[in-house]
């Protein structure tokens, strides 16, 4: 190690307002990352609580709007540069910000619902916070120990809001459907929503859909092979899990079970 590496290590690392503001315009994609996702966070807070942004239905598609040029960013981060080639579009759809890219232009002509954002809300709060932590520390170690306490609490129920996300993702399924019996909805937005979930489900990243639906589908079998359910709906659950199963897309495992076969 050099004489010079030994002098970078035993200098302090500079905290305070002008360290964060050489590490904002250090890492500039970064940044506007998180401020998308505080700002996706922001205007959900005003649609639910319309006194701190004044319009809620501005603020509801303010939100989808928010997590679009969240998704957007990553996905440019995500991705290499761009070929017109089928490859890169089979990359670029294998993307998880591409899902979430793709969630916002289906909703953003639906009516507003609570439900609709709240997987867009969670995954803000998620991923926001591990950034929020670094801006921290770039402040000073004792800064802000109250968004701290807020952070830690956040990262220690990382998994319960990555399957509350995802119980969300597949539960708004049936509700575009009975959006569309209502007129709140087009003809197309649960087909096109299909299509979101069967990306979901398939996410080489997050296993939690996929997780989710297999955990719902044990239930749902455990309730109609019981003992006190009715034959009726027994059946009409029988029906009804053998559907979604012939509709969900293999999984990668299966794939390679039916390549060596």
């Amino acid at each position: 190690m050099s004489d010079q590496q030994r002098d970078q290590q035993s200098q302090p690392r500079q905290t305070g307002f002008d360290a964060l503001k050489d590490h904002v315009l250090a890492n500039k994609l970064e940044t506007t990352q998180w401020a998308s996702r505080v700002l996706t966070i922001y205007f959900a807070l005003g649609y639910i609580l319309p006194f701190l942004y004044g319009n809620p239905i501005n603020a509801y598609y303010k939100v989808l709007m928010a997590n679009a040029a969240t998704s957007a960013i990553r996905l440019h981060q995500r991705l290499p540069p761009f070929k017109f080639s089928r490859a890169y579009l089979q990359q670029t759809i294998l993307e998880d910000s591409c899902h979430y890219l793709f969630f916002s232009l289906i909703f953003l002509y639906v009516q507003p619902m609570l439900l609709i954002i709240f997987p867009v809300v969670l995954f803000a709060v998620l991923h926001s916070t591990s950034y929020s932590l670094t801006l921290l520390d770039t402040l000073g170690q004792n800064s802000w120990w109250g968004a701290r306490l807020l952070i830690s609490l956040v990262e220690f129920q990382t998994r319960n809001i990555l399957r509350l996300a995802a119980f969300s993702e597949i539960f708004i399924m049936p509700v575009t459907v009975l959006f569309v019996f209502f007129g709140k909805a087009g003809l197309m937005t649960p087909l096109v929503y299909y299509q979101f979930l069967v990306l979901r489900y398939s996410s080489r990243r997050n296993p939690y859909t996929r997780n989710m639906f297999y955990e719902m589908r044990l239930m749902a079998e455990n309730f109609a092979n019981g003992t006190s359910t009715p034959p009726i709906l027994r059946k009409a659950l029988q029906g009804g899990i053998s559907f979604i199963s012939r509709l969900a897309p293999p999984t990668q495992v299966q794939q390679q079970q039916q390549q060596q076969q």
